[in-house]
């Protein structure tokens, strides 16, 4: 026989063995997603990122939350690309081009000029055609990654260290800086400059010495990495917009129950639209800042010369998204 006070100690330890099995349990089933970019913190995407984790954290009572790497902490767009489809992060937020070699019909965004203006591009990735875009990501087997959503990046404009760019004439002659894609050299050649292919981190040592006459970017870049410092003139060409896509990697993904991946899914198309809030934001912030810097900002009224110029970039490489350029030229 035991006494009462024997009892009470076996029920008492009893009940901590529990509560350590059960916390032990809860535990296990907390997941940490690891979420990848390249830009730093307080930027558009890393924040519309670090939010989706906060609502997801909030939603599922902290068994789901995100932790974000950002300032290439994992490596830059292509290693992130692979921890993810290997498991080792969750989730990637990439430029398409980066994911262009898997799916390439993501390519047709980097054709110049093929969005009107910004708001044509918003329309086409909130609609059907950007979901197509994001399931074919999905829906391909060697990708590994899901499509979450996309994301803005704004429009590309020319800017330089000798001249206004008021019209197509003043590009003719100028060394001017381009992305590492061979689509985006034959664009600066077609429209009469020296396209350079160069990583981005030269860019502004490149300007300051002559390397390069100018570059093309958008205007947060353009001011917050301190290219206005040596570049003067900034030209309204929107020339290039070419919006940035969140991949969730697929080994991850398949261990997920369906209410979670649809949650998920939920929480990564409020993403798109607060990361495209604080991009405009940011975008508005960038242009008043040049503007009390001094910074001449020209506006092109008829881009129609700059378009026609790269006619041979689209009879190049975009042949064969025909049928898709048509589909996104017709959205109003």
């Amino acid at each position: 026989m035991i006494d009462r006070r024997e009892a009470l100690q076996l029920v008492i330890t009893a009940s901590l063995f529990a509560l350590i099995r059960g916390s032990a349990r809860a535990a296990e089933q907390k997941t940490v997603l690891k979420a990848s970019d390249v830009h730093p913190e307080g930027y558009p995407t890393v924040q519309a990122v670090e939010s989706m984790g906060e609502k997801l954290d909030a939603a599922t009572g902290g068994r789901l939350s995100i932790q974000m790497y950002a300032s290439m902490q994992l490596g830059g767009e292509k290693e992130a690309i692979e921890q993810a489809q290997v498991g080792a992060l969750q989730l990637a937020r990439v430029s398409v081009g980066a994911l262009g070699p898997v799916v390439d019909d993501l390519n047709v965004f980097n054709l110049p000029f093929l969005f009107r203006d910004t708001a044509h591009m918003d329309k086409v990735i909130d609609g059907p055609i950007g979901q197509e875009l994001l399931d074919k990501v999905t829906d391909n087997p060697n990708t590994h990654l899901v499509g979450l959503a996309f994301m803005d990046a704004g429009a590309r404009n020319l800017y330089d260290t000798k001249k206004p760019i008021t019209d197509i004439a003043d590009v003719k002659g100028l060394k001017v800086r381009v992305m590492g894609n061979p689509m985006f050299v034959d664009m600066m050649n077609a429209l009469g400059g020296n396209g350079v292919a160069m990583g981005y981190d030269q860019v502004f040592s490149a300007l300051q010495t002559g390397v390069v006459d100018g570059a093309e970017n958008n205007p947060p870049s353009f001011y917050f990495d301190n290219h206005y410092q040596v570049a003067k003139y900034y030209t309204l060409t929107e020339h290039l917009i070419v919006p940035e896509i969140l991949v969730f990697s697929r080994p991850t993904w398949d261990k997920l129950s369906k209410d979670d991946q649809a949650l998920i899914k939920k929480l990564a198309r409020e993403a798109q639209l607060d990361e495209r809030r604080a991009w405009n934001e940011k975008e508005q912030q960038a242009i008043d800042k040049m503007k009390a810097a001094g910074i001449e900002i020209i506006t092109i009224s008829d881009k129609t010369p700059f378009q026609n110029a790269v006619k041979p970039v689209w009879d190049k490489y975009g042949a064969k998204y025909a049928e898709l350029i048509k589909r996104i030229q017709a959205v109003n």
